[in-house]
């Protein structure tokens, strides 16, 4: 198999492509953000794809959307040290082979290729929820269409309206509907409290 990884962090590049080396897989490419990971991968059309959710330019989650709306059929794995449940969600709704959390290990990686080389998926993380009728803020999260979390990620970066429409091909208008609704949905009333949500529960 030949591989490519998509993180921004050399540390966690070294770690994953050691891994891969030691297990006869060879890495062709080292990405550091998602800027051309679509382009790169569509090219060199690697057996394998490592990705990090939280890299500059696109989010890895847009750069599994994009690669399986264009076809793309190889293996993605999406890692991150952020909120596993949230975004192993996120992972598998856009089609990924499976979601590897680094406060896990990266020796997950292994078990998550050896399962989609077995046609399994690989999402280990828990779905428990507390008992009783309480709402968590996770269940609340778990609400928000892919187009909200878009929105919700560029706010939290601090990008303006403008460019978020320019990104996301669509009108101020729509930005702001679209975090009207977020906001709603998460029961924040303004921004500092959106902030202080996200971090509690590691999104960003």
């Amino acid at each position: 198999m030949n591989a490519i990884i998509v993180d921004d962090h050399p540390l966690a590049r070294i770690a994953i492509r050691n891994l891969l080396d030691t297990n006869g897989i060879t890495v062709t490419t080292e990405l550091d953000s998602g800027e051309h990971a679509v382009h790169t991968v569509e090219n060199i059309r690697p057996d394998l794809l490592i990705v990090d959710v939280d890299i500059p330019g696109i989010s890895g989650i847009e750069v599994l959307e994009q690669l399986r709306k264009r076809r793309y059929a190889g293996i993605i794995i999406v890692i991150s040290a952020k909120n596993e449940l949230f975004y192993g969600k996120r992972s598998a709704e856009c089609g990924a082979n499976g979601f590897v959390s680094k406060k896990e290990g990266v020796n997950n990686i292994l078990a998550a290729i050896e399962a989609a080389n077995s046609g399994y998926s690989y999402f280990p993380f828990s779905l428990e929820r507390f008992s009783g009728a309480a709402v968590t803020e996770q269940d609340k999260l778990d609400t928000l269409s892919t187009q909200e979390m878009k929105v919700l990620r560029y706010i939290l970066n601090g990008i303006d309206y403008t460019t978020i429409a320019s990104k996301m091909n669509i009108s101020n208008k729509t930005v702001s509907t679209y975090k009207s609704r977020l906001m709603e949905k998460l029961e924040c009333t303004s921004l500092m409290e959106l902030y202080d949500y996200a971090q509690r529960n590691k999104i960003g």
